[in-house]
């Protein structure tokens, strides 16, 4: 359903080298709403664009940036490295891009941000540096040791999805939870019982838990479809 493409500077050489790749998966039938998929630690893989064309299908312009900038991994090894060497002001900049390209692509309206695992973590990152662009933003076990999080910034309401047996991203629940009750922020916390970290991705046999999946899918669209209206 979508295509790679690039956005952000473009005019020269120099510039064309700060700008970002992504998939963008368009609806056949627009509705003016949309949501920047960030990917899980693996890199912008054949799952991440699959999420964004359901998003699509469900009609929503979706664009999933490329924050590894061409590089996927199936390894566990390397997939860690990948994370810990992530440098957060360049994604920063491609998630801003991402959030900034997708809107004008839906008429200048605000955006979603939705993540997976390490996305998750930058999804609420990206909703906290963009404040009046981003409308809503969900999370999916989240975690990232390098990230930090503005509150302060923070305009939209937050959705997030935890699995019951996830002790590294867990640690961030209460964290999270005090931060945004501090800071008098809209939230609504779920946590699915018997699963594990990335429960929703159905290329993990390992840990794919359809019931919890199908649940927080539900969920997600309807807490967009209400935000973003």
């Amino acid at each position: 359903m979508g295509e790679m493409v690039r956005f952000g500077p473009q005019e020269t050489e120099a510039r064309s080298s700060e700008a970002t790749d992504g998939y963008l998966a368009v609806p056949p039938s627009p509705t003016g709403l949309g949501v920047v998929v960030v990917q899980e630690w693996w890199g912008l893989n054949d799952h991440v664009k699959r999420v964004a064309d359901r998003f699509a299908a469900e009609g929503f312009t979706a664009l999933a940036p490329d924050l590894y900038h061409g590089t996927v991994t199936r390894s566990p090894d390397e997939a860690g490295k990948l994370l810990m060497a992530l440098d957060i002001a360049r994604a920063e900049r491609d998630l801003r891009q991402a959030v900034e390209h997708l809107r004008s692509l839906v008429g200048g309206r605000k955006v979603a941000t939705v993540g997976f695992c390490m996305g998750g973590a930058l999804s609420l990152f990206a909703a906290c540096v963009n404040g009046d662009t981003v409308g809503a933003c969900v999370v999916f076990y989240g975690i990232h040791p390098k990230v930090t999080y503005d509150f302060d910034r923070l305009q939209a309401p937050v959705l997030a999805h935890w699995a019951e047996h996830d002790p590294g991203a867990n640690a961030n629940v209460a964290p999270f939870e005090a931060a945004l009750k501090r800071s008098g922020k809209a939230y609504e916390f779920h946590t699915y019982a018997g699963t594990r970290h990335a429960f929703f991705n159905d290329t993990r046999a390992d840990v794919y838990d359809r019931a919890a999946a199908e649940l927080s899918w539900t969920r997600t669209l309807g807490f967009l479809r209400r935000h973003l209206a």
